[in-house]
């Protein structure tokens, strides 16, 4: 049977002990993706079934997350005092500055999300793929002034080449598997790479457009997931990631129970850590080795 040998098969309750920077046992993290899509053609979600191109009703959708959507979480953000991991294609430095400016004053941290959703780096050949990340990878670091430490892929689309490709070009850490509420170490060809929880259950992608779970309901995964973890990082240090797109969660009625279930958050803070995955990746990285799995 095929394997990926990325990893080694470790439950979660036979790992080593160890605390977050601040003392507490669960990290909680924002990812807040800001996306850009070409028009007329490629990839994208959709509200409603697509018709020929060019689709205008799901582009304009899309389209709303950066003219609105986006600048109204900034602001939530701002009032709840909440840092974000903001996961950018880097075609939005070009189509948005001034959402990227915003994001570069807040302090947030950029993680890096190909050039454009509109495309698939799993669909490319590794010399390719390996441009790709390069050049997303050079306009970040145009831009902000350095490299990014870590890399969503564009659909969480992988070739069998990715992790090896990223790790080579200075990554430290991947968003892309979702197989554990742990940061995990995954084999690379050019050694390691750190794989951050990163959610495919609290993701407003697949709850809201796939599942159509309403926004009241994805709310109450928030806060119900939250408690979960709280008790349970009680035997051992676990991450929590919330992964949201303005265009889905920057609409005015979803916004209002993203409000409340984030204001659940943070009347915890004394006992959580609110965090960046940057952050949490260091920290990790600082652990004692074979602390991780």
């Amino acid at each position: 049977m095929k394997t990926h040998d990325r990893y080694a098969y470790v439950p979660i309750t036979r790992r080593r002990p160890f605390t977050w920077p601040n003392g507490t046992r669960l990290a909680v993290y924002l990812g807040l993706n800001l996306e850009h899509f070409a028009f007329g053609e490629g990839l994208g979600a959709e509200l409603a079934p697509g018709g020929p191109q060019p689709d205008i009703l799901n582009y304009a959708w899309r389209d709303y997350g950066n003219r609105v959507g986006a600048w109204r979480m900034l602001e939530m953000l701002d009032r709840l005092d909440l840092p974000a991991s903001i996961i950018a294609n880097s075609a939005m430095y070009d189509y948005a500055p001034e959402l990227m400016a915003a994001a570069r004053a807040r302090g947030d941290e950029i993680v890096g999300h190909g050039r454009t959703n509109s495309e698939r780096q799993s669909t490319l050949d590794e010399a390719a793929e390996r441009d790709l990340i390069a050049d997303a990878t050079a306009t970040i670091a145009r831009h902000e002034g350095h490299p990014p430490k870590g890399w969503l892929s564009p659909w969480i689309a992988e070739s069998h080449a990715t992790p090896d490709l990223l790790a080579e070009a200075g990554y430290r850490y991947t968003l892309n598997w979702c197989m554990d509420d742990q940061p995990v170490w995954l084999r690379t060809r050019s050694g390691p790479l750190l794989s951050i929880p990163y959610p495919q259950e609290l993701n407003d992608i697949p709850a809201i457009v796939a599942r159509r779970t309403s926004a009241a309901d994805f709310a109450a995964m928030i806060i119900d997931n939250f408690d979960e973890m709280l008790e349970q990082s009680q035997g051992q240090p676990l991450v929590m990631g919330i992964a949201l797109h303005p265009y889905i969660m920057g609409q005015p009625y979803r916004l209002r129970h993203l409000r409340r279930a984030l204001a659940h958050i943070t009347t915890a803070k004394d006992r959580v850590w609110l965090t960046t995955a940057g952050a949490i990746a260091d920290a990790s990285t600082a652990l004692p080795e074979g602390t991780l799995a």
